[in-house]
């Protein structure tokens, strides 16, 4: 079966973020969403079908979360990364940056220190400051084409003040790189040394590009099984964010349960039927489904790389490892009097991420989504060329 990627939905009237928040952030409604991480695909027939036929039944009453449903977590693991789980290792969560603030909860207390490693996802800034936990930055070294972890620093830090938790991007975002086994093995070997707990966000795993191949954070040594706490999902692979249907994953049984019986004692462990049913539906259903989304967002991604160096040579494009997240330098765009970046883009009709929000190193840096229908992207990137040139004359 073919998979269409390439009519363009109308999501107006949906509620999503994506439209909604537009105005509030931006200041214009009239613009072309490429800024959060959630695609305009259709969520797979298979899913949909799998919901709808739930959804038939009358009753929506209390409902477990059956062994058929762990199962495919598990089956889908050992397809993706060709790593093995047991049942016991896993638990619903009610969606990973709620995980994420869970195990500060319930791994720190107020006033402790947490590291990022920025420019990073910004709610792992943003969840720790509203917990009353310290940032602490370890930031990311960029080479001109992807980010290196910097382990003096890092071992710096941890010289000097403790630090009971890490939040690790795995593969990162932004920027797309897929960390190679020797620096989460240094990684873990670091944190094991100084009693660090490892939040391995992996979210973006499912969707590796050009043959590169995700490295689960917990299978590299033995001491990352034992500092290491995977959160996954099938959310960003199969577009269905608004479900809410991740999971964590801790072989270390200590870890494990001291945080599995926190979240059992909150009820925060108990999936939605209508998470269970859809992730079930796309880890038993979605490879060939998967396997083509893969191929059109390298296609995308091989768009926007051959075209911005001969449209804007300003505007510095790499290919990521995973995901459909492309992070543009921009830095070269203030030598032609373009000093206010992301205006630039919003007078080109575009709303993109601003880097700055990633934390330091960011600034100079857009984040584009290209998960959607070619003919948007042509449509953004003509529109982002007519408005350069309007600027530069």
């Amino acid at each position: 079966m073919r998979y269409d990627f390439d009519t363009i939905i109308d999501r107006k009237g949906t509620d999503t973020i994506k439209l909604g928040c537009l105005k509030d952030l931006f200041g214009r409604e009239d613009l072309i969403p490429l800024w959060i991480a959630d695609m305009d695909f259709e969520t797979p027939d298979f899913i949909r079908e799998a919901l709808e036929n739930r959804l038939k039944h009358p009753i929506y009453g209390y409902s477990l979360s059956p062994e058929s449903y762990w199962q495919s977590i598990i089956d889908w693991q050992q397809y993706m990364h060709g790593w093995d789980i047991s049942r016991e290792w896993l638990t619903f969560i009610p969606g990973i940056v709620k995980g994420i603030g869970l195990t500060m909860l319930h791994f720190t207390g107020k006033g402790d220190s947490v590291i990022i490693q920025p420019p990073v996802y910004h709610p792992f800034r943003l969840v720790t400051e509203r917990n009353g936990r310290v940032v602490v930055n370890n930031q990311l070294i960029w080479d001109g084409s992807r980010y290196h972890m910097d382990f003096d620093n890092l071992e710096s830090i941890l010289k000097r003040r403790r630090c009971p938790l890490l939040i690790l991007s795995n593969p990162h975002n932004p920027g797309g790189c897929m960390w190679d086994r020797e620096t989460l093995v240094t990684l873990a070997q670091i944190c094991h040394k100084y009693n660090v707990t490892v939040i391995s966000d992996e979210i973006h795993a499912d969707m590796p590009l050009f043959g590169k191949r995700h490295i689960p954070f917990t299978t590299v040594s033995q001491e990352a099984r034992q500092v290491g706490i995977v959160f996954g999902a099938p959310s960003k692979t199969f577009n269905m964010a608004g479900l809410v249907s991740s999971y964590a994953i801790i072989p270390n049984p200590v870890l494990r349960k001291s945080f599995y019986d926190f979240l059992g004692a909150n009820e925060l462990n108990n999936a939605t039927f209508m998470a269970t049913v859809a992730t079930r539906a796309a880890y038993t259903q979605g490879k060939e489904w998967h396997r083509q989304m893969l191929h059109y967002i390298q296609d995308n991604i091989d768009y926007v790389v051959e075209q911005m160096p001969r449209l804007i040579p300003g505007i510095k494009v790499s290919r990521p490892d995973a995901s459909f997240l492309l992070w543009l330098d921009c830095r070269e765009l203030k030598n032609e009097g373009i000093t206010d970046i992301p205006k630039f883009f919003i007078g080109a009709g575009l709303a993109l991420n601003d880097g700055a929000t990633f934390g330091p190193g960011g600034e100079g840096f857009m984040r584009l989504n290209i998960g959607y229908p070619r003919a948007i992207l042509e449509k953004a990137l003509d529109q982002l060329y007519t408005h350069y040139r309007k600027v530069i004359s």
